[in-house]
């Protein structure tokens, strides 16, 4: 790793050299950046996937819960369309993509949106969600041409932003100092609650001011629910002894390290994040689930990989078998009352609710 990082570390300059270029041209007002006149609060990082930016978003949504209407806005990573559009509840991932279909999922009295262009996405929204409260944007941060109102920066424990290095070199997409862009800042998959010297260390580590606050947040998993054939609706499914369990997330550790005390026999399947599932993927994880363990068994993925399967699952070789999803969901660990009201105030004294 190291000696990969001093070969590459060459390309990596070249490409923080045009980053910086490219913020400076914002920074002095030459290229111009636009705050919309609803709320919004962006969801970001530096690295390249992975410290979750989606579970953040369904955490900000579950906070403004009551507060209507609301809207998010996403790029639709994975999806084959480009224009921008309003996801539905029978949407296929191809159509929207993977995470806002989860979101639209699990929040169906939202507006969730796709679109590349953040800016004329939320001019979009504000015509067709009259009276929208807040928008809720996945992944805006190095999307300059938005002036966000309040924005969220996610880094992880086990590689916070302020350890690595710039792609090709490490996994970071953007400079370093975009983190003082970040009104909050919250440190992701931690095991527990740092004590307060060691909460002061990663605000040194991070090079946070004063007026940042700074969280840390695990995960909390749901139990696992089965889809209930034909129906599209999730059911509780069935405790079983043994588990395969496939994902095609970027880290499927904490997933692992949940279930594996849960089961005799756990097996994992491990796809690229973000995956299309093709007839033969399906008919491998078929294969295997009919022979890995003897006794009960069942299959488990995730809400992401579910949302991909969904338009797949009729008629496939995983028809009829037990499958179930997981949910996961961020808690803040630190100070969760203080994080719920930074939202709420920042939506609540907004210019536009007053």
């Amino acid at each position: 790793m190291r000696l990969r990082r001093i070969l590459l570390w060459p390309f990596s300059v070249i490409y923080g050299a045009i980053l910086r270029i490219r913020h400076g041209l914002y920074d002095l007002g030459i290229l111009n950046s636009k705050r919309p006149t609803v709320p919004t609060i962006a969801i970001g990082n530096l690295a390249l996937g992975g410290t979750g930016k989606t579970p953040m978003m369904e955490l900000v949504l579950r906070t403004l819960d009551g507060t209507s209407p609301l809207a998010t806005l996403s790029r639709g990573y994975g999806r084959k369309t480009t224009s921008i559009h309003e996801v539905r509840s029978d949407d296929a991932a191809e159509r929207s993509g993977d995470e806002p279909l989860q979101v639209k999922t699990n929040f169906p009295a939202v507006r969730v949106f796709v679109g590349a262009d953040r800016v004329k996405a939320i001019e979009q929204i504000q015509g067709e969600v009259p009276g929208v409260k807040a928008v809720v944007l996945d992944d805006a941060l190095q999307h300059r041409r938005l002036n966000a109102g309040l924005n969220i920066l996610l880094t992880t424990a086990q590689r916070p932003f302020c350890d690595d290095a710039l792609i090709p070199a490490g996994t970071l997409r953007d400079i370093r100092a975009r983190a003082n862009a970040a009104r909050i800042v919250v440190v992701t998959k931690c095991a527990g609650v740092p004590p307060s010297p060691e909460q002061q260390r990663w605000r040194q580590r991070l090079r946070m001011d004063k007026g940042q606050d700074l969280f840390f947040a695990g995960i909390a998993y749901d139990e696992p629910r089965q889809l209930a054939a034909g129906s599209g609706q999730w059911a509780v499914a069935l405790p079983t002894t043994n588990c395969l369990l496939f994902t095609g997330i970027v880290d499927p550790a904490p997933l692992l390290d949940h279930l594996r005390p849960k089961f005799q026999h756990l097996e994992h399947i491990a796809f690229p994040d973000h995956h299309t599932f093709t007839h033969a993927d399906l008919r491998r994880l078929a294969d295997v689930f009919g022979s890995f363990a003897a006794g009960p068994k069942t299959l488990i993925t995730t809400e992401k990989d579910a949302a991909r399967l969904r338009s797949v699952i009729e008629g496939s070789p995983l028809h009829g078998l037990p499958l179930a999803v997981i949910g996961m969901r961020t808690v803040i660990l630190n100070e969760p009352d203080r994080f719920a009201d930074l939202i709420r105030h920042h939506v609540a004294t907004h210019p536009a609710h007053r």
